[in-house]
């Protein structure tokens, strides 16, 4: 007896010993990039600071004479983008503020509700007035920039003091970075004159590589994969250059993805996976797998709502599903959401603009397809409303549209037994379930089921390789290139949710007009979202919508002026309302021609039609309730 116990402490003790040993291999496990890190950071910010001089001295000589003094500044700025490239993932993760200054758009950013706003500035700003006719006549404004840039350059370090960063959160950082490169890197979205964007792909990953060195030495299981993946990503980048002619599609589907997912597993492992910046789904396999947005990251839910379980969950979308076709909410008793957005249509109507509630008038925009709308932070064409729910009970007051009044809509439901079951149902934990909230939440998460993602590209991201032809291939990389689309409707969604984050929604003054005759277009005199937010920035914007499914949703644009997609493409094609010489001057899109053929932009159209999903695995019949 005595010698079993004196076993029994002996084992325990060797577990309690080996569990110390292993706590205190894991808590400095979980500490062995942070120096790494930072060293990195201080290496790169020096060759970044030396690279901002050089690009200082080479506008300062700019001469319209000599075309070589333009080139050289360029090429200035080019190196000065791929330095930046090498300390973006630390400035974007750990100081965006501060990383803001270097590489925002060339526009004006709106901080809402707050309203404030800083002028363009960086190397967007840069790149513009170098591509301008007369790069040399604005040589005290490109001084100006390199002079703001340096400046604040010189005090990158500083912003170390103090700093404590923990593993997780840098490995996060490059997590996101890859995430950058595949939506928005390769797009040309920062660069879209130089089209350094491949270029730009290779030193972040390059530098993905050298922050992971530590972690991978020190692993076992996954490092051997992951390295490799590395490796053979940036040998494709390196060979591959041109950014007009990269694959994007070879490149994502053999790399970058399987990369993405190399990564998120051996973070996983290794016990460091935190999720303090982004609304993605960590646990899905990369930035195309269905699950990479969880939709209940957009949904508007109450704290008393959570935790209700599965069943409340499937009920509320049920009601939702036979809301959607009640004629009760709105004020003539004859419409309903289906009359504006038929699910037959692809949950639109086919209409330039939609039939008014007095059925001889029209309401003043276009009415969008519902599919994947609960995937953005803002509704309406001009954003005005955040919610799903709160756009639903908009509508539903709204005199040109369904005219309804809510408390007439709320007695005339209670009125009906089986409403009343199905939201008690739905909405358990209320003490008076049926009211105008409840009602448009239940509409909201019915509206937030529309994601099929099946269509022939989700199909071919899936491992599909024969869902899509090469004329759809080929269309996909002139989207997310050439033809500079991916740098508005974002991956995964190809909408205005911006990427690596995902928490916003973007708007663009793109110069629509009223009509479609390029050679006589008149003007558009919707203000856009300066309607809601009357600042000049604002004048003409509107929401980006997603263009899944378009094909099917004609006529397009806020005001439907475009019958086809081929007349789209083409608008964007000569540079929006600006290129076509219609006087924009806020104009967010840039009025310079992409320079698409005939055939390019036909390549273009088939890849979106390849985005048309299959509304046979949609529940769109409208269950009764009695």
């Amino acid at each position: 007896m005595k010698v079993n116990k004196l076993k029994m402490l002996l084992v325990t003790a060797l577990w309690i010993t080996c569990l110390c040993i292993f706590s205190s291999l894991k808590t400095a496990d979980q500490r062995i990039g942070l120096n790494h890190t930072i060293g990195i950071f201080k290496e790169g910010t020096a060759g970044f600071g030396q690279s901002l001089f050089e690009l200082q001295a080479a506008v300062s000589v700019l001469n319209s004479q000599d075309t070589r003094t333009i080139a050289n500044a360029r090429a200035a700025l080019t190196k000065s983008r791929l330095a930046y490239k090498r300390i973006e993932f630390f400035m974007d993760y750990f100081f965006e503020s501060s990383g803001l200054i270097y590489n925002r758009p060339a526009k004006v950013e709106v901080d809402e509700p707050y309203m404030e706003y800083q002028e363009p500035s960086g190397f967007q700003v840069i790149e513009a007035l170098l591509f301008d006719e007369d790069p040399a006549g604005h040589r005290k404004a490109l001084l100006e920039q390199a002079e703001l840039l340096i400046s604040s350059a010189a005090d990158l370090n500083s912003l170390l003091y103090s700093f404590n960063g923990k593993d997780e959160e840098i490995l996060e950082s490059v997590r996101l970075e890859l995430v950058k490169v595949i939506t928005l890197g390769i797009t040309g979205y920062d660069a879209p004159e130089l089209k350094t964007g491949i270029s730009e792909a290779y030193q972040s990953i390059d530098i993905i590589k050298k922050v992971l060195t530590p972690y991978l030495s020190s692993a076992e299981n996954t490092d051997g994969k992951l390295s490799l993946s590395l490796s053979s990503t940036l040998a494709y980048l390196k060979v591959h250059t041109n950014f007009d002619q990269f694959d994007r599609m070879e490149f994502l589907t053999i790399y970058a993805l399987p990369l993405q997912e190399k990564l998120g597993n051996f973070i996983r492992e290794r016990g460091l996976e935190a999720n303090y910046k982004s609304i993605l789904n960590y646990k899905a396999s990369h930035i195309f797998s269905p699950d990479a947005l969880p939709a209940s990251a957009f949904n508007d839910v109450s704290a008393a709502d959570l935790g209700k379980g599965k069943h409340a969950d499937e009920m509320k979308v049920t009601l939702g599903k036979r809301l959607f076709a009640e004629k009760i909410l709105s004020g003539n008793l004859k419409r309903s959401c289906i009359s504006c957005h038929n699910p037959a249509k692809y949950f639109s109507d086919g209409l330039k603009t939609s039939l008014a509630f007095n059925e001889e008038s029209f309401v003043k925009r276009n009415a969008p397809t519902l599919l994947y709308a609960g995937f953005q932070y803002a509704q309406f064409w001009d954003g005005r409303v955040k919610t799903l729910a709160g756009q639903i009970k908009d509508v539903i007051a709204n005199p040109s549209e369904m005219n309804g009044e809510h408390k007439v809509i709320v007695a005339s439901l209670k009125k009906n037994a089986g409403y009343q079951i199905a939201f008690q149902q739905s909405f358990p934990a209320a003490a008076d379930p049926l009211n105008m909230n409840n009602l448009a939440e239940a509409l909201a998460a019915y509206l937030s089921t529309l994601s099929p993602r099946n269509s022939a590209f989700d199909r071919y991201m899936a491992g599909d390789r024969s869902a899509m032809n090469k004329q759809q291939l080929n269309g996909f990389n002139l989207f997310m290139g050439k033809g500079q689309c991916g740098s508005c409707h974002f991956a995964p969604l190809f909408n205005g949710l911006i990427p690596p984050l995902y928490k916003r929604t973007e708007f663009e003054v793109l110069g629509t007009p009223a009509n479609a005759d390029f050679d006589r277009l008149v003007p558009d005199q919707d203000a856009g979202r300066f309607g809601f937010f009357p600042i000049s920035y604002y004048q003409g914007a509107f929401k980006t919508p997603t263009v899944r499914n378009t094909a099917k949703t004609a006529p397009y644009m806020h005001n439907g002026a475009f019958e086809d997609l081929e007349k789209v493409v083409e608008f964007y094609n000569q540079g929006g309302g600006a290129g076509l010489r219609l006087e924009v001057p806020g104009q967010t899109l840039s009025a310079q021609p992409l320079n698409l053929s005939k055939k390019e932009v036909q390549e273009i159209v088939a890849f979106m039609e390849s985005l048309t999903d299959n509304l046979n695995t949609v529940s769109t019949t409208l269950p009764q309730v009695h």
